[in-house]
């Protein structure tokens, strides 16, 4: 298990590791990963909170008059990087960001989850999620650039020779491992190329953490193989695309308050809330889960990708899944999650969407137990099921409508979030695509 370091602990293992250089991780709304590197002599500072960075050079962070911005490192994401030298070791924090005034910026992505897990807190449970992020090995050019050439024809579960990919993912394996993860499975998925890492769940705030340092690894390894890693969500046609499963529960204590023996599926009344909660809000917060022009590629029917909201404790056509296992072992899987969303906003959302859900005591629907995929258009609207948007732009309009999932972001995130995917969208519908070149330049 990852190790809880205060901030004597890190000076201890500088020392004892010789680390030279350390890098302070944060991320913007968008999810992308910024660091700034200092030598370790400025250390006790950074622990101490008093570096400041200019945060009008992020996107979606602050305007040029109120540029001065601190980050706040967490001890306890203390790690150095396998891959580097020992000698001169480097190590990564990760770090919230705080404003001038002392305070956490509301723009901040890991605040605006501790902010909602702390609501969660309030309530008197703590959120546990477990990821299942998917990805994409291809190779590269002879000028080293991404092609979308996979670099296997293997299928679901395959091995050597037939994936070789094998030996990037168990370097990747190795290197997560070193840095404190518990990987519980790494196997080849569906698709060519396409590869899938699991490791052991943990609270909210840890499981994200985990997200941005996973992909991080990732993409690291992989180029050290020659390989590029992408966690587009849907890089080639005509296959599958790739999810981020996300299995949460919520405890109380050491007691999950998910199970209930005695009750139909032995699901407790908090869990079947929950449950409503994300039903409720499952359009409204896809902008955030599913956040690409492209990940509405993979949210189409036959891909196994869910597309209409409901629920099963049995199969896996739906959005929410519950699998078998019961006890401390009682979860739902929510399976519209794609690995290029912004970890800590999208376990922001989903939680705040199934804390409304116990808070209104909003009953989801009857599971539906059948292929949801095989019912036509009408059983579906007999049976009030629904579907997630089909776009970027429906599902930002969805977004806006949604005042839950506005609350979970903040206002300040909320603004810059929903501006910055109507321009991705803008830019993308007024763009002239190959399909349309392809179907209509000799025809018309």
């Amino acid at each position: 298990m990852m190790a809880k370091y205060e901030k004597e602990d890190v000076k201890r293992l500088v020392d004892k590791f010789n680390v030279k250089f350390i890098r302070l991780q944060f991320t913007d709304i968008l999810g992308a990963i910024k660091n700034v590197a200092i030598p370790v002599d400025q250390l006790e500072k950074a622990l101490d909170g008093e570096l400041m960075f200019d945060g009008s050079s992020i996107e979606g962070f602050v305007r040029i008059e109120e540029s001065d911005m601190y980050l706040k490192p967490d001890p306890s994401t203390f790690a150095i990087l396998p891959w580097r030298p020992k000698e001169g070791a480097v190590a990564r924090l990760i770090c919230d960001v705080y404003t001038s005034d002392g305070e956490p910026f509301e723009g901040c992505p890991r605040c605006t989850l501790k902010r909602v897990t702390k609501e969660a807190e309030e309530m008197g449970f703590v959120m546990n999620a477990g990821p299942e992020p998917e990805f994409f090995l291809f190779n590269r050019d002879e000028n080293g650039e991404a092609t979308t050439e996979t670099h296997d024809q293997a299928g679901y579960f395959d091995l050597a020779p037939v994936d070789l990919g094998e030996h990037a993912r168990r370097d990747i394996v190795l290197a997560l491992e070193e840095m404190g993860f518990e990987i519980e499975a790494s196997h080849h998925e569906v698709a060519p190329g396409q590869h899938e890492i699991d490791f052991k769940y943990a609270d909210a705030l840890t499981t994200a953490d985990r997200i941005a340092t996973f992909r991080f690894v990732v993409r690291t390894i992989a180029l050290q193989h020659n390989l590029h890693a992408t966690f587009m969500p849907k890089p080639i046609y005509g296959i599958n695309g790739s999810g981020m499963h996300t299995h949460q529960s919520l405890f109380r204590g050491d007691e999950n308050a998910f199970y209930d023996p005695d009750s139909k599926y032995q699901l407790s009344e908090i869990a079947l809330y929950y449950i409503g909660g994300l039903i409720k809000h499952a359009k409204g917060f896809t902008a955030i889960t599913n956040p690409l022009v492209n990940s509405y590629k993979r949210l189409v029917p036959g891909y196994e990708a869910p597309v209409y909201i409901a629920w099963s404790e049995r199969n896996r056509s739906p959005l929410i899944r519950v699998p078998a296992k019961r006890g401390k072992s009682t979860r739902v899987e929510l399976r519209s999650p794609d690995p290029s969303c912004n970890p800590y906003l999208a376990m922001a959302v989903m939680l705040k969407a199934g804390l409304d859900g116990i808070k209104n005591r909003i009953m989801p629907p009857e599971p539906v137990n059948i292929n949801v995929y095989n019912l036509d258009a009408v059983d579906r609207i007999k049976q009030n099921i629904e579907s997630l948007p089909g776009s970027l732009y429906e599902a930002v309009q969805e977004l806006k409508k949604d005042e839950v999932i506005r609350e979970a972001l903040g206002e300040h995130i909320f603004n810059h979030f929903v501006e910055a995917k109507e321009k991705e969208w803008d830019v993308y519908r007024a763009q002239v695509h190959q399909w349309e070149l392809d179907q209509y330049l000799k025809t018309y």
